[in-house]
């Protein structure tokens, strides 16, 4: 149980890194163009990645694109459609530091429904650790929340549904290692919904901004088949909070890009994340024996 959740620890890790650099490729394209034409060409390249992943499976003789929670799987592929469309407006509407003070209150609701949903109720350590995490990303964001509005109603809607996604995606492992199926059909999914607005959105595109758009898929493929794994090994509440790592990233690139110093706050909301994240981990990883000892 250890090794699995150090490895599940590392994906997650690594996810934060993949996921930020395709936010990154977002933020420098996705100003001339709509929503759903980034959306949809990405999810189509997705979908070629995964068409070519499966092939190679099936070539070792692995399960390709097939799944045997069919159900689940439709539910998380409509959770992962509702949370692309509430994050998208969230951020349209919203500072980008209200979106991410409901990103770092995910850990929090991925704690509240793992119990319900899935027999994963917090151990009495965990609730420490996610109180840790909350005071790092209250200090990441020194000026709170503006006065609500629709956007803060999207976030929130964003926020619990990509986390119902997450934990779609935990269910999900417990019946099958193919994680190529939990990349391919959200993305199906994404891909028919933003399809239906393409004709009236479609700009021409020019050969680099295609290539970036290239490159925002890849690094999605990657992200989104490195969480469904880690999801596999570590309960959600567990990967949730590292997850918040996604900050440190935001932080080197702020200063290594646009030379940016991070004030004393996002300094300590930073630290706090990841003690809260390691916390936790280390907590999944103990064996059962010494976690009795210790309690």
């Amino acid at each position: 149980m250890r090794a699995a959740s150090l490895a599940g620890a590392g994906l997650v890790a690594l996810y934060t890194l993949t996921i930020s650099a395709a936010d990154g490729i977002t933020k420098f394209i996705a100003g001339g163009y709509a929503a759903p034409q980034l959306f949809a060409l990405s999810s189509a390249m997705v979908l070629m990645l995964s068409f070519a992943a499966s092939r190679s499976a099936r070539s070792v003789g692995a399960g390709g694109l097939r799944t045997c929670a069919p159900r689940a799987m439709a539910l998380r592929a409509a959770l992962t459609v509702l949370a692309c469309i509430g994050f998208f407006q969230a951020f349209r509407l919203l500072p980008f530091a209200d979106v991410f003070l409901f990103i770092g209150l995910m850990p929090v609701i991925a704690g509240l429904m793992s119990g319900p949903t899935l027999g994963e109720p917090l151990r009495a350590s965990a609730y420490g650790a996610l109180a840790l995490g909350l005071v790092g990303i209250w200090c990441l964001m020194p000026g709170g929340m503006s006065s609500v509005q629709a956007g803060h109603g999207w976030a929130l809607m964003a926020a619990v549904t990509g986390t119902g996604s997450m934990l779609c995606a935990r269910y999900i492992g417990r019946f099958e290692r193919n994680a190529l199926a939990q990349v391919f059909y959200p993305n199906l999914a994404i891909l028919v919904v933003m399809g239906t607005a393409l004709p009236f959105v479609w700009r021409a595109m020019p050969a680099a901004d295609f290539a970036w758009v290239a490159a925002y898929a890849v690094c999605l493929f990657a992200a989104r088949w490195l969480v469904t794994v880690a999801l596999r090994l570590l309960p959600a509440y567990v990967a949730t909070p590292l997850m918040n790592l996604q900050f440190v990233w935001m932080v080197v690139i702020g200063y290594a890009a646009f030379g940016e110093v991070p004030g004393a706050g996002t300094v300590t909301g930073v630290t706090l994340v990841v003690a809260s994240g390691l916390w936790l981990v280390l907590d999944d990883a103990l064996p059962a024996r010494a976690r009795g000892l210790r309690a």
